[in-house]
């Protein structure tokens, strides 16, 4: 018998809302959970709730997770255990947003976890950097007309410089609270009201980009890579959004050179900061979102391509670890 077959089981945990509720056919996390199974990882499942900090070390109640490729039965869960979760080899982080201060919270003990030695995809102090629709600051090169503001009458003029806008919240996911503004909507007070909490919170507005007709392509980005396809989000009729959870339509397509431009010049600066897993979206030539929470569309591509994303993502991450950046 070699040493490797003497030893011990690689220990993968994971940090996901209910598993009961996902939807198993679409399910990223379920297809990067089937993937670390057959490649022989002892599965560890924790919701939010199950992280705690215990002097200075991180711990979690944890369950042993069986999964199965099933519509109906796709999951088995054992009584829950507490653990180190620097004892664990890998973590993703798959919560979903909005991003809260629990999840502030998480991020931190999981930084515990990952200073004892556990690998935190992605970064702990990456998604806390990384907000989902501020991170566009940091690529305007290729951005349209966007703004980020509180205040309801600099809102109001810039519907008015662009005539045909789309406003949503920072925190949201699955096209939730997005609004597609023009100057003169009746509606625009209340609009900007509610979003922004009568001048509370902030809100992005984004000039509306007319190519989303043809689809808000999410393109994946693993270890500073991109994924040859995408999954263009055709919105349904009547739509303006493309979101699935919003009931697009997701079609695949090669990535366009203007795609693949846009990918390969974010790629190495999201590998440094720790964040090997993300979802680009992009509509036409401009890039809207940098999704790093709980990037999705892994099942509908490798469906349509008959191909397995999440096995290069595994790849990438049982090759040496490397330091990032962490500022």
């Amino acid at each position: 018998m070699n040493a490797e077959n003497n030893r011990p089981p690689r220990r993968l945990g994971i940090v996901m809302d209910p598993i009961s509720a996902i939807k198993p056919a679409k399910d990223t996390s379920l297809a990067l959970l089937l993937e670390a199974q057959a490649r022989g990882y002892q599965l560890h499942y924790l919701e939010m709730a199950d992280l705690f900090l215990d002097g200075g070390r991180a711990g979690g109640a944890a369950r042993m997770l069986t999964v199965r490729d099933s519509l109906d039965d796709w999951y088995s869960l054992a009584p829950a255990q507490n653990i180190w979760l620097d004892e664990l080899d890998v973590i993703l982080m798959r919560k979903d947003p909005p991003f809260d201060q629990e999840f502030l919270y998480a991020t931190q003990i999981l930084d515990v976890a990952q200073r004892g030695g556990a690998r935190v995809v992605n970064d702990p102090a990456a998604l806390r950097d990384f907000n989902e629709k501020l991170a566009l600051a940091r690529y305007p090169q290729f951005t349209a007309p966007t703004r980020v503001d509180r205040d309801m009458g600099r809102l109001r003029a810039f519907v008015g410089e662009h005539q045909d806008t789309v406003i949503k919240p920072l925190d949201g996911m699955g096209g939730a609270s997005i609004f597609r503004l023009r100057a003169g909507d009746p509606n625009l007070g209340v609009v900007l009201e509610t979003l922004t909490q009568h001048g509370q919170r902030y809100a992005m507005i984004q000039k509306y980009l007319p190519a989303i007709r043809e689809g808000d392509k999410r393109i994946l980005v693993i270890d500073g890579e991109p994924w040859p396809y995408a999954l263009a989000r055709i919105p349904a009729e009547g739509e303006s959004r493309g979101n699935l959870a919003a009931g697009g339509r997701g079609v695949g397509r090669e990535l366009s050179p203007r795609d693949r431009e846009i990918a390969e010049a974010l790629g190495p600066d999201l590998r440094a900061r720790g964040l090997l897993f993300v979802g680009l979206d992009v509509i036409g030539d401009y890039l809207t979102e940098v999704n790093v929470t709980s990037p999705t569309c892994v099942r509908e591509l490798d469906k349509q391509y008959g191909s397995n994303i999440s096995a290069r993502l595994f790849e990438a991450l049982e090759q040496p670890r490397t330091d990032t950046l962490r500022t």
